[in-house]
């Protein structure tokens, strides 16, 4: 059978080249068992001149329809529980690393304007200004609170300078309906949603006013009225849990989707690997938004991993995904919401890896210049920054400029400042708030506990701070 298929197809293609009647009186055209050589040689014979324009091209064809026609005759299919395998007899692994790394999509360039290549929808005018005002005003944000925690006047902080458009762009694509597991970078998020500068001072200062009533450490926000759950400190513990949200989602029909940032760092962690095969598995609405920013504190990507970047890790877990230039507050929109789009109707999750970098240190218990180039964190603060870049496309469009931008800083400035003052001032939440909202009625050992604290700060006042109402 299989050289009947190549004498067919081959009798075929030098039909048309009008040597067919020569070859139907060979040998050829007498037996179906004729030799690779033997039709070659009669080919060969018709003339040099013939040889020269056509022979190769047959004698190709020929080995070409050769090698499929014996393979389809010997291939076989496994039908394995997971899907049907086909069977091969070449001996071949799979390379440790990619022909070409993944590209990444963007839309604008380093001087913010459109590359020539790019097509995409454009946003509406109060849409962009939005975008680039609240990151202007996340950049104020971060550095007032830092100048704020080197006063001693709060007791840590974390900022997000060189990754404000992951975080606005993304929060504008999003609906408020869909639910937010962030980590602890993505206070742009909130800001985006309403959340208020009052909002984060309260909870930076850990008063009265702060929904978490003082038991967590500065930056772990969250807000239940905007679908922002609370940050947790602990690496990739929020993956998971969007993973359950997603399912309950589907489960409900509901037009939304769970969301979840993290950096490079969190897929090192068990959690991360986890959460994508069960999201992949379930086919639920989830998006995975990696802010890979080269550092995990102190530790570079390249110590990490050695697979290209994040965004390789969805296809081993059949997730559709994306990389995209982190900086690029008009890409991060875009890729957002074709994910958003993608993941609610079709229901399966997507993996989005944005580059960017933290221009910033890791913390202000941090001082990254001891593992890291000055010059590399100033080139990226410069050349790179996110704001910046942003800031010149809309001026191009005729929506912004400089008097507005003086009048945004001074206005954010005031009102960034006199939030703290507020916070500071205002009473802490009393002792018994320790230890509520866990159990509906208090078991003994807790009941034990609060006894035992408060016969302590009787004895010793001088040693507990005087706001914090017993």
């Amino acid at each position: 059978m299989a050289t009947r298929l190549i004498r067919s197809r081959v009798y075929g293609v030098l039909s048309n080249m009008g040597v067919a009647k020569s070859l139907r009186q060979s040998s050829w055209g007498a037996s179906v068992g004729v030799s690779r050589s033997a039709c070659v040689s009669q080919i060969s014979g018709r003339g040099q001149s013939f040889m020269s324009q056509f022979g190769k091209m047959v004698i190709a064809n020929w080995r070409s329809l050769s090698t499929e026609a014996e393979g389809n005759a010997a291939q076989e299919v496994l039908d394995f529980p997971g899907g049907k395998v086909m069977f091969t007899a070449d001996l071949s692994f799979i390379p440790e690393y990619p022909q070409h790394r993944v590209h990444c999509y963007r839309i604008l360039n380093d001087e913010g304007q459109p590359i020539s290549e790019s097509s995409f929808q454009e946003i509406e005018k109060e849409v962009a200004v939005k975008m680039y005002t609240d990151m202007v005003r996340l950049q104020i944000m971060d550095t007032i609170f830092y100048e704020a925690q080197r006063q001693g006047r709060i007791s840590f902080y974390l900022t997000t300078i060189g990754e404000e458009a992951i975080n606005v762009a993304s929060a504008a694509a999003l609906s408020f309906d869909d639910i937010v597991f962030a980590q602890y970078r993505e206070p742009g998020v909130l800001l985006w949603r309403g959340f208020t500068l009052q909002e984060f001072a309260n909870q930076c200062f850990g008063n009265k006013a702060d929904y978490g009533k003082g038991r967590q450490m500065p930056i772990h926000y969250g807000k239940n009225k905007l679908n922002f759950f609370t940050i947790s400190s602990p690496i990739a513990t929020q993956i998971p849990h969007a993973v359950g949200a997603a399912y309950s989602l589907k489960m409900d029909k509901e037009q939304a989707c769970a969301v979840t940032y993290f950096g490079d760092g969190g897929t090192s962690e068990g959690d991360f690997h986890a959460a994508l095969n069960f999201a992949a598995v379930r086919e639920v609405p989830v998006l995975f938004i990696c802010r890979n920013n080269g550092w995990a504190i102190s530790t570079p990507t390249c110590e990490q991993f050695r697979s290209d970047g994040v965004v390789s890790r969805g296809q081993a877990y059949g997730i559709c995904s994306l990389r995209v230039d982190g900086n690029d507050t008009l890409a991060v929109y875009h890729a957002v919401c074709a994910a958003r789009q993608m993941a609610i109707s079709e229901s399966k999750p997507v993996l989005i890896e944005a580059l960017t970098y933290r221009a910033g240190h890791h913390s202000t218990s941090d001082d990254s210049t001891k593992y890291r180039p000055v010059d590399e964190i100033e080139h990226w603060r410069k050349e790179r920054d996110p704001v910046s870049r942003f800031r010149k496309w809309i001026d191009g469009k005729g929506w912004w400029t400089n008097a507005a931008e003086s009048e945004l800083r001074s206005e954010i400035r005031k009102k960034m400042l006199n939030a703290i003052q507020v916070a500071e001032k205002m009473e802490k939440p009393p002792i018994s708030e320790m230890f509520t909202d866990v159990y509906d009625v208090l078991p003994s050992n807790l009941l034990e506990q609060e006894k035992l604290l408060r016969e302590t700060i009787s004895k010793h006042p001088q040693d507990y701070p005087p706001d914090v109402p017993v």
